[in-house]
């Protein structure tokens, strides 16, 4: 259950007079990991798994499971294990007969394969379950058994679109600690396709951004959102800091002042975009600015609004007179106003930059 999956330059294109789906798309996911395909609707996401599934071929490029191209093996041949938004249940057979299901279908006898498909019910935590009809489940339940399903298969590769969507909150955090309960178990490897960035850092190892079928960066969790290569990748990670200027010798000079870079962070010298989390910002009520302490970068600035998000607060913060604003996530318990003086601390190791 833990292959070395492949993409190369994989493209997929539904008619001539359209854009492609997929375009020129390389990706990487090692045995046992977790990657999310995260990305706006329309991005290409469903597609690049029913890719992988072998349920739409593609138009060009190869599809490698341990070093062997699947691109012409039926999908019931190429061990991918998947899972959809809805449960798709056999509501004709119990729990356990469904979890059961893909044995039944090899060979296995109706004993051996409801010995195995318990195993499974209790990895997902519904040991017991088995007898009941699954018409008696609720809807996080109903998951848990697909989830069940796909894993008696015993796949090479689990697949899942978006499986947690209908749930409410509560139950989607539910199955975020199911899935890494599942991976500290048996180290399945893992393609989760989502819309949520929220989701995508909880479950995943490593994010792949995708945008109308483009690719634009496969990197760790904390890469994504604090070195991300593009302002594109900024933006669609929730970015929504960005200060144009310019890097020389090491630091990023604007209207707002400059901002030393650490070398893996910084890019060439020339024209760049500074951009930096808004959750990563520090900001204290003063009306003095203490010097820079080491690896840290403080700038005196002025709260020009306040955005309320539950028990924290977005903070709009002008700078240098106006010339630049930023945004920043203030924790509960700190007084500030519309008007209140700040001191806003940039810390050098989540500041990055990208060339314009």
């Amino acid at each position: 259950m833990t292959s070395h999956l492949l993409l190369s330059d994989v493209s997929k294109q539904f008619s001539h007079d359209q854009a492609p789906a997929l375009d020129a798309v390389t990706l990487d996911v090692a045995a046992g990991s977790c990657t999310a395909i995260l990305g706006p609707s329309g991005s290409g996401k469903s597609t690049i798994l029913r890719v992988m599934a072998g349920l739409d071929p593609v138009s060009s490029g190869q599809v490698f499971v341990d070093g062997v191209d699947v691109g012409g093996l039926a999908p019931e041949r190429r061990g991918m294990g998947m899972v959809f938004q809805r449960p798709l249940l056999f509501p004709h057979l119990s729990v356990l007969d469904n979890v059961a299901f893909a044995d039944r279908v090899a060979g296995t006898g109706r004993a051996a394969g409801r010995r195995n498909a318990e195993r499974y019910l209790e990895m997902v935590q519904l040991g017991g379950y088995g007898r009941r009809s699954v018409r008696e489940l609720s809807g996080g339940q109903e998951q848990r058994v697909a989830i069940a399903r796909a894993l008696a298969a015993r796949p090479r590769v689990l697949l899942l679109d978006e499986p947690f969507s209908a749930l409410d909150p509560e139950l989607r955090a539910d199955m975020h600690r199911l899935i890494d309960e599942i991976r500290a178990a048996i180290s399945p490897t893992i393609v989760l396709v989502t819309h949520d960035r929220d989701e995508a850092s909880a479950v995943a190892d490593h994010i792949a951004v995708l945008h109308e079928g483009e690719l634009l960066q496969h990197d760790t969790v904390d890469a994504i959102y604090n070195r991300p290569r593009s302002l594109r990748v900024s933006r669609l990670m929730g970015g929504l800091n960005e200060v144009p200027g310019e890097v020389i010798g090491g630091a990023h000079v604007s209207a707002m002042g400059a901002v030393p870079l650490d070398d893996a962070r910084r890019t060439p010298d020339g024209r760049a975009t500074l951009v930096v989390r808004q959750e990563a910002l520090a900001v204290r009520a003063t009306d003095d600015v203490h010097p820079a302490l080491p690896g840290v970068t403080e700038f005196a600035g002025v709260v020009a609004g306040i955005r309320h998000l539950g028990p924290r607060r977005l903070l709009t913060i002008a700078l240098a007179g106006g010339a630049v604003e930023l945004s920043a996530e203030l924790p509960p318990g700190q007084a500030v106003g519309v008007g209140s003086p700040v001191g806003v601390t940039l810390p050098r190791a989540v500041v990055s930059t990208v060339p314009d």
